[in-house]
């Protein structure tokens, strides 16, 4: 059990803390510093691809039910036009490989994009006009703000 501190702002006498601020660290996980082989996770990176665009699409997830590794994760999307597809992403970047969700239609040959900003672009208006208004919007408050 640690010592009572007692914090100047506080009267209350012989609060009890869970870790005095000399105990808390910076976190010594660093994700440059795995090593992978120089092989990227790619589904840390299709985390990140869904958190970037998320907010132009109607639904997107890494898909959980399919196989996936460390250089290749699939990600299912929902344009805002109602079209559903499943994402493969690996090193040499995204492409569709089915049009369901956790679908990979083995026939399918399709063009590789080295980013989620170009694949939906290539897919949906909606995503363009979406994308398009959320850049304007910030163009305007970093405007407002310089004022």
């Amino acid at each position: 059990m640690r010592p009572e501190v007692q914090n100047p702002n506080i009267e209350e006498e012989g609060m009890e803390i869970d870790c005095l601020p000399e105990d808390l660290s910076v976190s010594s996980f660093d994700e440059d510093s795995v090593d992978l082989g120089g092989v990227k996770d790619m589904r840390l990176e299709a985390e990140a691809v869904v958190s970037d665009v998320l907010f132009a699409v109607a639904e997107m997830y890494v898909s959980r039910t399919m196989d996936s590794a460390l250089d290749m994760a699939h990600i299912n999307v929902e344009t805002r036009e109602g079209n559903r597809y499943c994402l493969e992403l690996t090193e040499a970047g995204l492409r569709v490989v089915g049009y369901a969700f956790d679908h990979v239609d083995e026939g399918l040959s399709t063009q590789y994009h080295e980013t989620i900003y170009s694949l939906l672009d290539h897919l949906s208006p909606g995503y363009r006009e979406a994308f398009g208004n959320a850049l304007l919007q910030r163009l305007e408050r970093l405007q407002q703000d310089e004022q």
